[in-house]
């Protein structure tokens, strides 16, 4: 197989290739070989491929109907690496979600309905299911609109996304280690997993303000051979496994916030700093926060009620996440509102 059908979308604040899964190789071992011709990796570059020379747009979603009742379609994300013969599925990626409701519909998987279609995605890494609400005036999907958010230029339609029973999506608990707080490698570490296997430290105990840029962080790297040495003896704490060869955990570091937000974040995804935050790293993050005895906890500034948006900042602005609380102060959903846009609608070729 050299060639097939595929759609290239925003999602988000990634971009990534969407296809139907009956339309590419069953064989995973000969799917994985071609995606990875496809976007042209391992190459620092990318240059003979699709992919744009950053983990944020070597991403992939392959998409079907469900196999569930409770849903419509089913997701299967998969990550390739950009300078390694790699391609994961151990990890969700919340922004290229975004896109796969819009493409479901395009692809005819989902009838739309007037004014919007709601749309329940079976995410396949991690057993969940997700609602989105896409705009589909006309019994079409819109792709314009007013909604904003951080790290992506102009505006478009807004997309509603909820999440429920997130909780141990990846590593059998909220709180993978039975505690709010652990001290790993002389560092305070909280380890979460509301969605994206989370390990949250003060920015403070690692040597920085918080506030650098991407750039500077992402030159650093006595800053990111520390983070490395606590990820690899985190990862077995949270039920990981190795995490030598994994994108997960995803390593965040938090301080006070800078522009009226909740709490400010630096991520590493997990060798390079993020631009901005991954979907469910921001919700896991949110979560902290709200967790008592957190590393999270003592620094953010929280909405008062059991019904609260949080702005997690990030070095591109500010992701809004939604968390929802029962009386106990445990968090029972949560959600966001994002976008995405169709880029192209083709054929790719792997040769």
């Amino acid at each position: 197989m050299n060639e097939t059908r595929c759609m290239w979308m925003r999602g988000g604040t990634s971009k990534g290739a969407y296809f139907l899964a009956d339309e590419l190789p069953r064989d995973v071992g000969q799917r994985d070989t071609f995606l990875l011709r496809a976007m042209g990796s391992p190459d620092p570059r990318q240059i003979d491929g699709i992919g744009g020379a950053d983990p944020l747009t070597s991403k992939v979603a392959v998409v079907s109907p469900a196999s569930r009742e409770d849903a419509d379609v089913d997701y299967l994300f998969l990550q390739v690496f950009v300078d390694q013969p790699l391609v994961s599925d151990a990890q969700n990626c919340g922004n290229i979600l975004a896109g796969v409701g819009p493409f479901a519909i395009e692809r005819g998987l989902v009838k739309a309905t007037f004014p919007e279609t709601v749309v329940r995605i079976h995410m396949r890494n991690t057993g969940q299911v997700a609602t989105v609400r896409v705009p589909t005036p006309g019994g079409v999907v819109t792709y314009r609109g007013t909604a904003k958010i951080d790290g992506v230029p102009g505006t478009a339609a807004p997309l509603a996304v909820l999440f429920n029973d997130t909780a141990g999506s990846s590593c059998g608990s909220l709180l993978p280690t039975g505690q709010a707080m652990n001290h790993v490698e002389g560092v305070d570490v909280t380890c979460i997993d509301n969605g994206m296997p989370v390990v949250v430290m003060r920015a403070t105990d690692l040597g920085i303000r918080g506030d650098e840029t991407r750039a500077e962080l992402d030159a650093d790297d006595r800053l990111k051979a520390r983070i490395e040495a606590i990820r690899r003896v985190a990862g077995p704490m949270m039920n990981l496994g190795d995490v030598a060869d994994k994108t997960v955990p995803k390593m965040t570091l938090v301080s006070a916030p800078q522009s009226g937000g909740a709490i400010a974040t630096r991520t590493f995804i997990p060798h390079r700093c993020h631009a901005s935050i991954g979907v469910f790293g921001a919700v896991s993050v949110a979560t902290a926060a709200v967790v008592p005895g957190s590393v999270a906890a003592a620094m953010a500034l929280m909405p008062e009620g059991q019904h609260g948006e949080m702005s997690i900042e990030h070095p591109s602005g500010a992701t809004r996440v939604i968390i929802e609380t029962n009386q106990n102060g445990e968090v029972v959903a949560s959600g966001l509102v994002l976008t995405a846009r169709k880029l192209f609608d083709g054929t790719v070729f792997a040769d």
